[in-house]
């Protein structure tokens, strides 16, 4: 069993090396489908309105969607970290994971990350390659 450095044997390399791949991968396709779907005023509000359930039905649909919606947030927020410093796009991942996930003050400091050019330019630049328009940001 070969040690590389003395603290990581060569299969755990590979399967980090493996995991690496496959997170670049999902992050090319799921990052642009995601910033696709966001309409163009969607970080152009002053404030997000929520929509409330009316009946039990829609009440537990809300729920069950808040869950998945929060652990997709918490996936993406998770790999994008780890896209800082493994290969793939990290800072927009970590823009798309606090988009999906649910806490106070979130709308204002996704307009904060989203008005930096740093950011703004290479979301706008795939929508345009998507044909949408782009996005407008209104400043906190």
């Amino acid at each position: 069993m070969l040690h590389l450095n003395g603290m990581i044997t060569e299969p755990m390399f590979w399967w980090v090396a493996t995991v690496s791949a496959i997170v670049f991968a999902a992050s090319l396709i799921a990052v642009p489908w995601l910033i696709l779907r966001l309409p163009s005023d969607y970080f152009n509000h002053r404030r997000r309105i929520m929509i409330r359930p009316q009946t039990r039905a829609s009440i537990y649909f809300h729920c069950l969607w808040l869950i998945l919606k929060n652990v997709a947030g918490a996936t993406f927020l998770t790999m994008g970290i780890a896209m800082l410093v493994l290969p793939g796009q990290g800072l927009l991942t970590i823009v798309i994971g606090l988009s999906l996930l649910d806490f106070p003050g979130k709308y204002r400091l996704q307009q904060s990350l989203v008005s930096r050019p740093i950011i703004l330019k290479p979301l706008n630049w795939i929508r345009r390659q998507g044909g949408k328009a782009e996005f407008k940001v209104h400043l906190p």
